[in-house]
């Protein structure tokens, strides 16, 4: 069953898309072995992609950024590095966003800590009882997540935040393994087009559907899966989007709200 919402716009799944999310290089798959926990099979993950100089355009970015920075963050020491993912090792949720934020997750290190989307959705999170707390600012902070765990298609922050499509096939691999090691995950929450496209090409490569066709996207859109796992969509909690009220507070809560639901988290 799915809630395709009338007049989404649908764009086609690329050959080369394909085929970099059904193929995960060796060294990844040798690296995370079935018998680890989740827990340790995500350390090695983070470390490979912290480790990642894939996209000579992004981390010349990246570096740059740290080393310029923005004038309320210039006692900061910037991150600059891919950025992993966050959460429980466990998670039933997973929610993915587009690439980190320039002098957000960049800076900081973890998704969605430290800039205006991240100020946004973590007090949603903690309402909705997916975080201990509403406040993110930074890597040791205290905060941690329940039941859910963020991540995103691309791992660098990309020049006015528009990773090209080589790009995000480089980051494909790393998505591949994050949710294969989540084998408890029940849905995911897609923040944006981008991200809800980059989670359906991964579906193609793995063989899950043939085709994003029947997919639309819609804010609240809902996508049973013929593997189980269900899709929800979202806008992306960027200023543009909270800032003009396309999205507010009420509607960013539902979202999670039927992600608990769904997950069978009480």
């Amino acid at each position: 069953m799915h809630r395709v919402f009338k007049g989404s716009k649908r764009r086609r799944a690329t050959t080369h898309a394909t085929i970099m999310w059904s193929t995960m290089p060796s060294k990844l798959q040798k690296s995370v072995p079935t018998s680890r926990s989740a827990t340790a099979e995500f350390a090695v993950l983070n470390e490979q992609i912290v480790s990642c100089t894939r996209c000579p355009r992004l981390r010349e970015y990246c570096t740059a950024l740290g080393e310029t920075k923005r004038r309320a963050y210039m006692d900061w020491n910037y991150w600059t590095l891919p950025v992993p993912g966050f959460g429980d090792a466990n998670a039933r949720v997973l929610i993915v966003g587009l690439a980190p934020g320039a002098h957000g997750a960049n800076r900081t290190g973890r998704p969605f800590t430290g800039d205006g989307a991240g100020y946004f959705m973590y007090p949603v999170l903690y309402e909705t009882g997916f975080a201990t707390q509403p406040d993110a600012t930074s890597r040791t902070d205290g905060l941690k997540l329940r039941g859910c765990r963020i991540c995103s298609i691309c791992r660098c922050a990309p020049p006015g935040d528009k990773p090209t499509p080589q790009e995000i096939r480089n980051c494909a691999p790393f998505l591949a393994t994050e949710i294969q090691t989540l084998r408890k995950l029940r849905v995911v929450v897609a923040l944006g087009r981008i991200a809800f496209d980059g989670y359906l090409n991964f579906l193609i490569g793995q063989g899950v559907i043939s085709s994003r066709r029947e997919y639309g996207f819609a804010h609240g859109a809902e996508h049973k899966l013929p593997n189980g796992i269900t899709l929800l969509a979202s806008y992306h909690p960027s200023l543009r989007n909270t800032n003009t009220g396309r999205l507010d507070k009420a509607m960013f809560t539902r979202i999670f709200v039927r992600a608990r639901e769904l997950a069978g988290l009480s």
